[in-house]
């Protein structure tokens, strides 16, 4: 007879007492072993071995072939929330099924990443959604409301959103600081988080390598302080790869690793994913931070319980006997998937400019240039794909006949010994044949089995050059094979693509003896620097491999890419250049870009087109955005889209042809210049102007923007205000000759308040298609709460009495209907400084400071900005109208650590002596005077931290 365990289902207890149950039969030992992201079974017990983790980002990655839908940058485009969803059902579907035949499929899956797109330098630009948190935050909910799935007690995946907190940077990313003060976070970062979490489908979130305000988000208070105040549902947060082990090896923030195991699992880290598939480390720290007293058995319990209380949620502990939940949802690669892929690729598609051009007309005569033309790119955290169309392959299946140039530079490679020559591939090697559903999937950057590239007295072999930018070039040979660096160290033409976790196919070409860039047919000589390794090819006697001193190389240029772009131009009625970037180059994990600026081999090819033929439109498809202001000014249609999956080809067509009205809308704004951004790691959005909320230049393309093959009329706003909701209605027309989808966008702009507040920001939104001639009402309900702010002097959300401009249209900045709202709500008083004192860390302005942790487990404080060779610096803190009363202080009382020197406003200063350390506060007290309600600046000298300010009147006991 099978032994039944009383977490099983013939119990009647509901599911956090049969939790209880089976963590009470567990050893201290056996719950430790949970800890990890790999988990052993318990037989004894009947508990199965289990791990946290499944990719799927924008359908299943990393296990093989599955349906694959646009990046998540694109699915934000679509500002289309039931769209988003069907998505995500799709993607559980074949989570489900996928497990069905390899248990390494995982039912935990980590996604979607919500980071807001605060700039768009950022290196996993393609994996957010927005750079607003109110887009943001309702894409990522339909998206876990999918991954979720519509059971009432058990989920078909368990999604962990990515990643905690305030994470825009790839530059030393495990080590960098973002400085993110009250306001920023609960206005911005928090919300995008926020949503999803509150709306009931979120297992968890796993916490991002960086710091905020001086801690590493893996010990973060905000994961008890706020993210699990918001639901009264257990969340599991399962740690980023390797960061536990980043708190002491790259961090230093401990000085062993059972003190920070210890910490990290009291702040709320319930998983660990560090050293791959080997626990025994993990759990070896959990051990003998217990044998030290770091832990208890209680601490154990709290993060077991919640990895458990997932489990039991998707169903594991259960028995279906034929009723299982989720029999009729394991799809896979249907063809309602592909049907879906495909939609979701059409709606993701942006129309950034247009002046007639568009749409092609059927009998026109085409020509497809660039070199994203023929290319169906993945990303890292893409599926394997099982179905690929190109834009090449779009436009041939929708118009006939289509003239292609891709643009590269034909090359050869020469040297002393004679010209780079590619061996010929074995009989019966692809590269890929059709619509690439019979790809070789031995055909990887790493294999070995083929010859390394020779070199030859007579001909060598013809390559296609393309620098991506930033002098990073790829080499492809004839038979269309990637050269490649295996771990072997030869060079072999031997990847399809592009790509892994180190990209093997980049190099570099580095000047030697004063040599310029390739000159037209020739070239001074270069060292080839393959980027993988860092290391510089060279011609050896028993093959072609990398080095640390390297063979010097002539490139001839045989053919330039612009010149065979400007051939099919001038033979073509339209020029469409496809233009962008490879996913696994300049810009990634890992890796920030340095510049919005479009490739310069990439910027020839358009100008190319367009000097030998004006219809020439740029369809740009990209993880990110470019700043193109020539391309804007000189073409007649500008369009983008995100890397669109499997179908990305077949929808870019239907869009250019008109059977598809472009109705993606910008998530994030387009500006004109690198010098419109604010630094990389500067995370204050409000002081210095970040995002259409705030940003006071003139963008390219604002935050919202898309047309479309119809033109649409806004009338008829009404406004009406109830007690706590806000209701605004109003009519959109479709005026055109065409069945069309437009985005209505309902904007928030206060005027006059006390603070500064954003331009406008956005708090609803809908997608709607209109047939020609039809008119749709719309209403927007919205909480009065989402017209407030933080309000630091007293740390709670204010909605402020004042008016409210009410701003409806088809983007930030193309507005139709304006509309205002008084509200009598909170009045913002001045700051209460004698009752609260005043945090640091709540100023309204500041320069030349950061936010830091002051302590390592809780609470802020803020320090100068240190110069890189003294280590101290200086800077400014402002808190405006702080109430002394009218009949003042006379003192000032400062806790600070550290050393240097704090003047408080005029003529009060304090000579900090060094204290025992960063977190070694001391209490200092000085002469200072002032009356009634005035503003308040304290400078800051030196290696020190000012936590807070008390105020001393007479009569105060000291």
């Amino acid at each position: 007879m099978t032994e039944r365990h009383p977490f099983r289902p013939d119990t009647a207890a509901a599911v956090d007492k049969r939790v209880d149950d089976l963590l009470a039969q567990l050893t201290l030992d056996e719950r430790i072993a949970l800890l990890h992201q790999f988990t052993p079974g318990v037989d004894r017990v009947g508990l199965a071995a289990f791990r946290t983790g499944q990719e799927a980002l924008h359908g299943v990655a990393w296990l093989g072939r599955a349906t694959v839908f646009p990046q998540a940058v694109g699915l934000g485009a679509t500002w289309n929330e039931d769209l988003v969803r069907r998505v995500a059902d799709a993607v559980s579907a074949e989570v489900r099924a996928m497990r069905e035949r390899d248990d390494r499929v995982g039912l935990n899956v980590w996604a979607p990443v919500v980071n807001l797109l605060r700039n768009p330098l950022w290196g996993r630009n393609e994996e957010g959604y927005s750079e607003d948190p109110h887009l943001t935050a309702a894409i990522a909910t339909a998206y876990t409301r999918g991954l979720r799935g519509d059971h009432p007690t058990y989920w078909r995946t368990a999604p962990v959103l990515k990643h905690w907190l305030a994470h825009n940077n790839e530059t030393a990313r495990d080590t960098s600081n973002s400085s993110v003060r009250p306001r920023v976070l609960h206005e911005y970062d928090l919300k995008a988080f926020r949503g999803p979490v509150e709306a009931g489908a979120v297992a968890g979130v796993m916490p991002a390598y960086n710091l905020v305000n001086g801690r590493p988000n893996h010990v973060s208070p905000y994961l008890r302080e706020q993210l699990r105040t918001w639901t009264d549902q257990e969340l599991l947060v399962c740690s980023d790869a390797g960061a536990p082990s980043n708190l002491v090896d790259s961090e230093h923030y401990f000085a062993t690793h059972e003190e920070a195991t210890a910490a990290a699992i009291v702040a709320g880290v319930d998983s660990f994913t560090d050293h791959g598939t080997d626990s025994s480390v993990i759990t070896g720290r959990v051990r003998r931070a217990v044998d030290r007293g770091l832990l208890t058995e209680s601490d154990i319990d709290t993060a077991v319980r919640r990895q458990l209380d997932v489990r039991a949620r998707l169903g594991e502990f259960e028995d279906f006997a034929g009723a299982d939940p989720f029999e009729d949802v394991r799809a896979f690669d249907t063809e309602e998937h592909r049907a879906l892929a495909q939609e979701a690729a059409e709606q993701a598609i942006v129309l950034l400019r247009n002046d007639g051009l568009l749409p092609l007309a059927d009998d026109a005569r085409i020509a497809v240039v660039g070199l994203l033309a023929d290319e169906c790119k993945t990303d890292w955290y893409s599926g394997t794909l099982i179905r690929r169309s190109t834009p090449l392959d779009g436009l041939r299946e929708r118009f006939g006949n289509v003239a292609f140039a891709e643009g590269v530079d034909r090359v050869r490679l020469r040297c002393a010994q004679g010209q780079l020559r590619v061996p010929d591939a074995p009989a019966g090697d692809v590269v890929s044949e059709g619509d690439g559903s019979a790809l070789d999937p031995a055909l990887l950057a790493g294999r070995t089995d083929l010859p390394p590239l020779t070199v030859s007295p007579d001909a060598g072999s013809e390559l296609a050059l393309v620098d991506w930018g930033n002098g990073v070039l790829t080499l492809r040979a004839p038979d269309g094979r990637y050269l490649s660096v295996a771990e072997d160290g030869y060079v072999r033409a031997s990847a399809e693509q592009p790509g892994g976790w180190i990209v093997r196919e980049t190099f570099t070409l580095e000047p030697q003896g004063g040599a310029a860039g390739i000159e037209h047919g020739h070239s001074g000589g270069h060292l080839l620097r393959h980027t993988g390794t860092g290391r510089y090819v060279v011609v050896a006697a028993d093959g072609v491999k990398v080095a640390d001193e390297g063979t010097e190389f002539l490139v001839d240029v045989v053919e330039r890419g612009e010149d065979a772009v400007a051939r099919a131009a001038a033979d073509a009625d339209v020029v469409i250049v496809v233009a962008g970037n490879d996913p696994h180059i300049n810009g990634r994990e890992t890796e920030d870009r340095t510049t919005l600026e479009l490739p310069p081999h990439q910027d020839r090819l358009w100008r190319a087109a367009r000097a030998a033929n004006p219809n020439t439109a740029l369809a740009l498809v990209s993880a990110y955005p470019y700043a193109v202001p020539d391309a804007d000014a000189a073409l007649p249609a500008l369009l983008w889209t995100a890397h669109g999956g499997q179908a990305a080809g077949r929808a870019l067509a239907r869009v250019l042809a008109g059977d598809v009205s472009p109705a993606g809308r910008l998530p994030q704004t387009w500006y004109a210049a690198d010098t419109d951004l604010a630094d990389l790691l500067d995370y204050d959005v409000i002081g210095s102007r970040q995002t259409y909320l705030y940003f006071e230049g003139e963008a390219l393309y604002p935050f919202g923007h898309g047309l479309a093959y119809s033109d649409f009329t806004y009338d008829g706003l009404f406004l009406r205000h109830a007690r706590d909701t806000l209701e605004v209605t109003f009519t959109v027309t479709n005026t055109g000759g065409r069945t069309a989808d437009e985005v209505p966008q309902l904007y928030v702009r206060p005027v006059g308040m006390p603070v500064p507040r954003p331009r406008r920001q956005l708090v609803a939104h809908r997608r709607a298609t209109l047939a020609p001639g039809a008119a749709e009402r719309v209403t927007f309900t919205v909480p009065l709460a989402d017209l407030g702010h933080w309000d630091v002097a007293r740390e709670r959300w204010s909605v402020t009495s004042g008016t409210y401009e009410l701003l409806v249209g088809a983007s930030s900045e193309d507005i139709r209907l304006t509309g205002s709202l008084t509200l009598d709500a909170d009045e913002q008083a001045a700051r209460p400084v004698l009752a609260r004192g005043l945090e640091a860390v709540a100023y309204d302005e500041q320069r030349g400071t950061e936010i830091v942790d002051r302590t390592k487990s809780a609470g802020d404080a803020v320090t100068p900005c240190a110069d890189a060779r003294t280590g101290s610096g200086s800077g400014e803190l402002l808190y405006r109208a702080c109430d002394f009363g009218p009949d003042g202080v006379i003192g000032v009382r400062a806790e600070v650590a550290g050393e240097g020197v704090l003047e408080i406003g005029d003529g009060c200063t304090l000579d900090v002596p060094a204290t025992d350390g960063p977190y070694s506060y001391v209490t200092l007290d000085a002469d200072f005077a002032a009356t009634g309600v005035r503003d308040l600046r304290v400078r800051l000298r030196g290696a020190l931290r000012i936590a807070r300010l008390t105020f001393i009147t007479r009569g105060t006991t000291t």
